[in-house]
């Protein structure tokens, strides 16, 4: 066991509070690295893991999936990284290698997928071992802050636009402008597509227009099926809020062969009928993040275009603070925890 120490935010049963304790820096085993962590987000699906719903979280824990720093050590049978690499870890947080998923190069569906925080400790911290697998490099153009909220918001967003079926001049709608949405807009602007953003109440028209959308649909005062409509169709609606009935809503906004793509986590049924599925052969289907190389790719497209996640930055030991505020919903729009390394 090290001698050296290190900063952790730990919960240390279900629902329960975050708070600042001193933990012994660990030294990565096999196939693994030590990460100095400069930046982690807070993501909406912490709150999973602070209530122990992900299977084998143990407590206590520490959370955090959204991490952004540097490698300090490496260990044995790790290959293509270095002291110093600046590097980026997700939701994808390693997985078995060997499931049909991992051979398919969809790890992030592994039975044994890792997550941060739950798997082991989280980004919450000054330092985390992570498995080297997790790894995704950071491009130069991207500060820390900026690169954290891509490992996870960022990655499930754009991955789930460019393997949509909308390609550049489509029409693709946004629902939501929270963590998810305002990064969805941007990457849709500068993927080439005819981008539609829907919230509620008008005072986001002007939110929605700066992040790059060309048009904004009221959803408190407008049907947004009708609205979609308006617009010959989407070919692709890319939900992220948690409310079922918003996205069920928009079903019969989309064109022939529309997609409506569900990255938001809702409880509650969808309300959709069969029938509106087959007319129009529509498909509803949902979107997990991506592996370590999709972040990588979602990072580097990022810093070619300028597409930035909005944050707030929070020093690590108010975690709990931030924590709060994006249950809340009053984050605009990413909480970053700091560490000052």
């Amino acid at each position: 066991m090290s001698s050296v120490m290190h900063r952790s935010m730990q919960v240390t049963e279900p629902e329960g509070d975050i708070s600042l304790v001193r933990v012994d820096t660990q030294e990565p085993g096999p196939g693994q690295v030590r990460v100095t962590v400069e930046a982690c987000g807070v993501c909406h699906s912490d709150a999973l893991v602070i209530a122990g719903a992900i299977p084998g979280t143990t407590f206590p824990v520490t959370t955090g999936h959204e991490i952004a720093g540097r490698i300090d050590a490496i260990g044995a049978n790790v290959t293509g990284w270095s002291v110093g690499d600046r590097v980026a870890v997700g939701w994808y947080g390693g997985s078995c290698g060997h499931c049909d998923a991992c051979r398919e190069g969809d790890g992030v569906l592994c039975p044994e997928l890792q997550v941060p925080g739950a798997a082991y400790a989280g980004g919450f911290a000054d330092s985390v071992v992570v498995p080297a697998v997790a790894l995704a490099s950071v491009p130069d153009e991207l500060t820390a802050v900026e690169a954290a909220p891509l490992a996870c918001a960022g990655v499930t967003v754009f991955n789930a636009l460019r393997r949509s079926s909308a390609r550049p001049g489509d029409t693709v709608a946004v629902l939501g402008l929270g963590g998810l949405g305002h990064l969805g807009v941007q990457f849709a602007w500068k993927m080439g597509f005819h981008t539609i953003a829907m919230a509620r109440g008008p005072d986001k028209a002007p939110l929605a227009h700066k992040l790059g959308a060309s048009h904004y649909i009221d959803s408190a005062t407008e049907k947004t099926a009708d609205a979609l409509q308006a617009h010959g169709g989407a070919k692709v609606v890319l939900a992220t809020v948690t409310d079922a009935a918003a996205m069920s809503a928009t079903v019969d906004g989309l064109g022939r062969r529309g997609e409506l793509i569900i990255a938001g986590v809702a409880m509650e049924p969808l309300d959709i009928t069969p029938l509106q599925l087959v007319s129009g052969a529509k498909r509803v289907y949902g979107h997990a993040s991506g592996i370590a190389v999709d972040t990588q790719n979602t990072l580097k497209f990022a810093a070619q275009t300028g597409v930035r996640a909005w944050t707030e930055e929070i020093p690590l030991e108010e975690a709990g603070a931030a924590y709060q505020k994006m249950l809340s919903g009053q984050a605009r729009f990413r909480m970053v925890l700091t560490t000052g390394n």
